[in-house]
């Protein structure tokens, strides 16, 4: 069976498909996330020309939604953050992923295990329909905003939401 998330987002509809015989404790969370609609309202908050396309963990308000404990990372799986990969963000503690996720818009060897701080990034699947949508969101003018946080770099201008995500039927 094949695991493949429907991203419904205001730019388009991008389809990831999961890798979950190499990064099957990321998948297992992300799917739970997916099945508990935890995704539907969120915004990509994080947008790096040249680098990625960030979300999974804030309102388009700035809001940090609540998440389930971190989970381990898997970042030795072999698995590459090459164009149009989906990994887990985290912190510089490298088990502290929870919602948050990116896509690749470009190789990022730099992210790969045992990256520049020795952990790597998990990749745990790839885009395989609307990368034309991931290039467009990628392209979108940014700002630092503020956020009940505090300033927020990288901030698309004109919101980008992810209205829905579900498991595709097979």
């Amino acid at each position: 069976m094949t695991d493949i998330v429907v991203m419904e987002t205001s730019n388009g509809t991008i389809e990831i498909e999961l890798n979950r015989g190499r990064a099957p404790v990321t998948v297992k969370s992300f799917v739970q996330y997916v099945n508990d609609g935890f995704f539907n309202g969120l915004c990509f908050h994080r947008v790096i020309k040249g680098f990625m396309i960030q979300g999974g963990g804030l309102t388009p308000l700035g809001m940090h939604k609540e998440t389930r404990a971190p989970i381990q990372i898997e970042s030795r799986n072999g698995l590459k953050n090459a164009r149009g990969s989906i990994a887990m963000a985290r912190t510089n503690n490298p088990a502290s992923a929870t919602s948050q996720f990116f896509i690749n818009t470009v190789d990022n060897a730099n992210l790969d295990y045992p990256s520049f701080d020795g952990h790597g990034y998990t990749v745990f699947g790839k885009v395989i329909t609307g990368m034309d949508v991931v290039d467009e969101i990628e392209g979108a003018p940014t700002v630092t905003t503020m956020t009940p946080n505090g300033p927020m770099q990288d901030w698309p201008k004109a919101e980008i939401c992810i209205n829905k995500v579900s498991m595709k039927e097979a």
